[in-house]
């Protein structure tokens, strides 16, 4: 994923950023613990997100504890303790994720990059079987979303919302996949359809530039720069909004606090930051 899921820091409890913090590290260790001490290197505010969903749709966290960094053995962590698979599932998405990544950078980049993807091929492909193996159901959402994008992004200038859809349809697959009865599965389909949506969109705002230099595609494209800022804040903000009327009908029992930060400052302010090209140090802070 993109990484645009972030927290608004200053506007957190200090216990609730603890307890954020603790979610990332027990993210990354599980990542290590299932695959490879290499495979921390993909973890991501967004799987984080993700993580902290799963464990808050029913009460698996379980307390803290504290322990040594895995990368850093002179860092002492907190980590949050959880009974469920939450921790697993979020680390095989990212694991599936990454490696389509990588197959997508195999036919979209420059020659030292593409060396550089094929070197480390064959350890995502051991390391997605084993993914797939634990979590099946994780995969074709986003083998297709891949296929999708490169079959819209190949027409001749496709409408912003076809180009958004591809990644929007995945996440909502994936969000889709916790629901107990129809009804979850409509509001989990639409939070998720939504949020993908953003994704997508304010990774291409914020690619924009390169984009442009490089003659890339770009839904972006086109549009005025008299106009842009306010295109794409309401395109942004459509999403966001819908986005967030989903999230509001899900029960969610932990971690609501820290997750009601993210939906109503959070990422407003990461959208800002890449639109007004203002990014805001106290909450661009490495975890």
């Amino acid at each position: 994923m993109f990484g645009y899921l972030r927290i608004q820091k200053s506007e957190l409890l200090v216990r609730e950023y603890e307890a954020y913090k603790a979610v990332y590290c027990g993210l990354c260790k599980q990542l290590g613990k299932d695959y490879s001490f290499f495979t921390r290197l993909i973890l991501s505010y967004d799987c984080t997100f993700y993580a902290m969903i799963l464990m808050s749709l029913e009460r698996s966290c379980k307390g803290f504890y504290n322990g040594r960094c895995k990368c850093n053995p002179l860092k002492k962590c907190q980590y949050a303790r959880c009974e469920s698979d939450s921790y697993s599932k979020a680390a095989a998405f990212s694991v599936i994720s990454a490696y389509y990544k990588l197959l997508d950078d195999l036919s979209d980049s420059g020659f030292f990059k593409r060396l550089a993807v094929r070197i480390i091929k064959p350890f995502f492909k051991h390391w997605h079987k084993k993914a797939v193996k634990r979590y099946p159901e994780l995969d074709p959402p986003v083998e297709e979303m891949m296929r999708a994008q490169r079959d819209v992004e190949a027409r001749d200038d496709p409408e912003i919302d076809a180009a958004a859809h591809p990644t929007a349809a995945m996440l909502a697959a994936v969000f889709s996949l916790e629901a107990k009865d129809e009804g979850q599965k409509r509001v989990f389909y639409e939070f998720g359809y939504q949020l993908g949506r953003w994704i997508y969109l304010i990774d291409a705002a914020d690619d924009l530039e390169k984009d442009k230099k490089r003659g890339n595609f770009n839904p972006f494209n086109g549009i005025a720069d008299e106009e842009l800022q306010d295109y794409e804040t309401s395109v942004l903000n459509q999403s966001l909004a819908r986005a967030y009327d989903a999230y509001n009908l899900i029960t969610f029992i932990d971690f609501k606090g820290i997750l009601d930060n993210m939906m109503l400052y959070g990422f407003p302010s990461k959208q800002n930051a890449v639109i007004y090209r203002n990014e805001e140090e106290n909450n661009e802070q490495p975890v």
